[in-house]
């Protein structure tokens, strides 16, 4: 069965409440975004499989550890590509794959419209990169489409959860590990007048996470 592991780190603590913060502007939020997406990781790669390898440093020969399996992030288009350059800092020799799916306004189902990925897995692990885990649509598609190559191992890291996205994922995909800073309060229902939020957005959240690292509206 799936965990959620939710990081009480003071640094991730800390740097999440400036990530929420209105009044971050793009270059800043980028910055805390691949600050805390590092962090996450550093959790999230807890479990990967090592082997003993034999290593020489200046003073003497010892037996280290060296990682036995092919590791693909998969940021999920377009938020997902803020989360990429803390990822390949972490594990340079790992694989990228990319996964472009938004989720219509209205119906709030999961569109996909590009992918790039292997035809059979070639990597053991697969993470997906995505900052929010909202209705969970995204991220149910993204583990069907990594299934469907036959990938092992799927984790997700992102920021922030909503319950309902996570009960989703979960419901369908029992076997995901999911890794974030906070799992948040709701999501946003239908609008009943004008000026109401918009349906299925993540309270108290960060707002829209690929327009406050874009500058997008």
């Amino acid at each position: 069965m799936a965990q959620v592991f939710v990081s009480d780190h003071p640094l991730v603590q800390h740097k999440l409440t400036l990530l929420r913060d209105v009044n971050t502007e793009p270059k800043r939020f980028r910055e805390l975004l691949k600050e805390i997406t590092w962090l996450l990781l550093y959790e999230a790669t807890k479990d990967l499989k090592v082997e003993e390898w034999p290593v020489t440093s200046p003073m003497g020969s010892t037996v280290g550890r060296k990682l036995t399996e092919e590791i693909a992030f998969c940021p999920i288009l377009r938020a997902g590509l803020g989360m990429i350059d803390p990822a390949l800092e972490l594990i340079p020799g790992a694989q990228i794959w990319h996964i472009g799916i938004y989720r219509d306004h209205e119906t709030l189902q999961p569109i996909e419209y590009y992918t790039s990925l292997p035809k059979k897995a070639t990597a053991q692990v697969a993470i997906i990169l995505d900052p929010m885990l909202a209705t969970g649509g995204s991220a149910v598609a993204a583990v069907d489409l990594l299934k469907r190559i036959g990938v092992p191992r799927i984790k997700f890291v992102g920021m922030i959860a909503a319950p309902e996205g996570l009960e989703r994922l979960h419901q369908i995909h029992p076997d995901v590990d999911v890794y974030v800073a906070s799992v948040d309060e709701y999501l946003t229902p239908e609008p009943q007048k004008p000026g109401d939020p918009p349906a299925g957005y993540i309270v108290p959240g960060l707002g829209d996470a690929g327009d406050r690292q874009f500058g997008t509206k």
